[in-house]
């Protein structure tokens, strides 16, 4: 009866880490704006669900990227890893009229395993459908962009869109997970839980039975 009272019941997933830097070569400033999305069984127990950066500045020198380091802090429970969480990142910055304008999106699952992590998010933006509506968006300030930014975590109705590659924002995770293993989830790297033996140590070691077995003989 003890044994069954100490069972966990969730899992936590406790994610830190930081909005590091972006690439835009052709703006000067930009923001951005993140989202955590996930599924019904998920509930987010400390931090916040959604935040926004400061404006920041491209650097003069010859990287040419915004700096941000925007601090990720938020803690996770579950009962099963289904609508595991991703996050969502919108970037925005002002055109020549001073208007808020959509510069990218992009959207990566929460690393799966413990440890530190680093993604490089290929960001998109939304197409006007004619040249008449582009030209329409750009002098009303009003371009293309999602109302629900969270469609972009599911697949449905996202291949009617046209989309252009614009930029990359690099983000950076550390990972901390607890009771999954006792839920029967295995949650280490592949190369931990199957680990290669490099054919130097491999060569060394059989030699060293040669040896010992010309010694014995």
């Amino acid at each position: 009866m003890a044994s069954t009272s100490n069972q966990p019941t969730v899992f936590l997933l406790m994610l830190g880490g930081q909005i590091e830097t972006a690439e835009f070569p052709e703006f000067d400033d930009i923001y951005c704006k993140y989202n955590f999305v996930y599924g019904q069984d998920w509930v987010i127990t400390s931090g916040l669900e959604e935040g926004l950066t400061q404006m920041t500045k491209k650097s003069q020198d010859d990287r040419q990227i915004f700096v941000l380091n925007f601090p990720l802090d938020v803690t996770f429970k579950s009962t099963n890893p289904y609508g595991w969480p991703q996050l969502i990142l919108s970037v925005y910055g002002t055109d020549s009229f001073g208007n808020d304008v959509i510069r990218g999106y992009g959207v990566c699952h929460i690393p799966i395993t413990p440890g530190k992590h680093k993604r490089k998010l290929a960001m998109f933006v939304p197409e006007s459908t004619s040249k008449l509506q582009k030209f329409t968006s750009w002098l009303l300030g009003r371009r293309p962009e999602y109302v629900d930014v969270r469609v972009l975590a599911h697949g449905e109705g996202r291949e009617v869109t046209r989309v252009r590659s614009q930029g990359y924002v690099t983000v950076s995770f550390s990972v901390v997970m607890k009771d999954m293993k006792r839920l029967g989830y295995d949650v280490s790297p592949s190369d931990v839980a199957n680990p290669s033996m490099p054919s130097e140590v491999g060569a060394i070691e059989t030699a060293a039975e040669d040896d010992t077995a010309d010694d014995n003989t």
